[in-house]
């Protein structure tokens, strides 16, 4: 993420990090205009492998169908086995690989919306590579993001990755139908997630069983 260019002659060496930040904001700047142009919602989905983002996806996208046009952008170091799990669901989808890269950024959301073209008015869901860190840093033009944490990763993930929670408008808690097998407390994951983010929203579901899901699909509506 950094860039660093050579020590100078006294000794001191000049980080880069700030303008490296600094043109990603400007073409996250770039994409929003784009989507607010033409009523596209775009959520960026974040969280560490394995969380369900995309079987929370799978079913959105699913459950959806008919009632609003949704297409999605999947982010993964290699392979397109994502994007080919949301085809079958039956929705367009457009896969970036960031090879040795840790998240998307700006210039990649650019080239994929060019190549999706989304239609007017529609719901954009980016899956982002998963990653409890160097996602967060990274505006891509989004309108929303959003933290996805499962049962299975421990109840104390918002105090060890504070950036990722503070920067997330909604905090989603999944895989609640394997609670009777795990040691994890959903109250007290919550007070964690607010106690780095006071106003963030929190919802628990299950994207296997489609407990709570209407609240994803609630929250979903309000943005729009």
């Amino acid at each position: 993420m950094d860039e660093l260019i050579p020590a100078t002659a006294d000794g001191e060496t000049i980080t880069l990090e700030q303008k490296v930040l600094a043109k990603n904001e400007d073409l996250a700047a770039g994409n929003r205009a784009w989507l607010a142009a033409r009523g596209i919602l775009a959520v960026n989905l974040m969280s560490s492998p394995g969380a369900g983002k995309t079987t929370l996806l799978e079913r959105t996208v699913l459950d959806l169908a008919g009632r609003r046009s949704v297409s999605v952008i999947e982010g993964d170091q290699e392979t397109m086995l994502d994007a080919d799990r949301i085809k079958r669901a039956g929705c367009p989808v457009v896969q970036v690989n960031t090879g040795a890269g840790c998240h998307l950024d700006a210039g990649m959301m650019h080239g994929a919306l060019t190549a999706l073209s989304p239609a007017a008015g529609s719901l954009v869901l980016v899956e982002n590579v998963g990653n409890l860190v160097c996602p967060a840093l990274f505006d891509l033009g989004e309108h929303s993001k959003v933290v996805i944490i499962s049962v299975t990763e421990g109840t104390d993930k918002p105090l060890k990755y504070p950036y990722m929670f503070a920067a997330a408008d909604l905090v989603v808690i999944n895989k609640i139908d394997l609670l009777p097998y795990v040691d994890f407390d959903i109250a007290r994951c919550e007070r964690y997630a607010r106690s780095v983010n006071p106003n963030v929203r929190v919802l628990a579901l299950s994207a296997t069983t489609g407990e709570g899901m209407p609240g994803w699909y609630a929250w979903v509506a309000e943005q729009s």
